[in-house]
């Protein structure tokens, strides 16, 4: 690649960035400061369920979770997913073909690899992962979570 080439494409890249419309602040019902989320999460927590970071791959202890019990947002409380919507992926990110009703919400994220669609916590509006279209019957989805935007208790 010519360096010519790469910045073309890198001007691309930018005009595409400002093209886009600024989409309107999403309002969420549990609605904390800063200062409030950061005394309740740990930093790991914050920066997954805050600033939309994601975990190394492998790293989450739920990714060996197998018991019966419900998967809960580590920000708000609220029950995400069911244990019998988990599944292993092969990805090292805990993955579920469908949340529980009402749970989750979605919404265009843009980045270097193109469009995905992000995931949050309908509740508190807290970053979780990605859905993508490669999942198992019966919906076809990959719920691809952050361990840590999640706490599991058991039935």
């Amino acid at each position: 690649m010519t360096r010519r080439t790469l910045l073309s494409l890198g001007s691309a890249l930018a005009a595409l960035g400002a093209a886009r419309p600024a989409l309107a602040e999403e309002t969420f019902e549990v609605t904390k400061s800063e200062a409030e989320w950061r005394k309740l999460l740990t930093p790991a927590q914050y920066a997954v369920l805050r600033e939309e970071d994601t975990e190394r791959a492998g790293s989450s202890p739920l990714n060996d979770e197998h018991r019966k019990g419900t998967f809960f947002c580590a920000g708000c409380d609220l029950p995400l997913y069911s244990s019998e919507a988990k599944y292993d992926s092969g990805t090292g990110w805990p993955s579920f073909y469908e949340p529980l009703p009402n749970a989750v919400g979605t919404k265009a994220d843009w980045g270097l690899l193109g469009k995905r669609t992000e995931v949050h916590c309908r509740r508190c509006g807290g970053h979780l992962g990605h859905v993508f279209g490669d999942g198992p019957a019966p919906t076809g989805k990959r719920y691809c979570m952050n361990g840590l935007a999640l706490v599991f208790r058991a039935a």
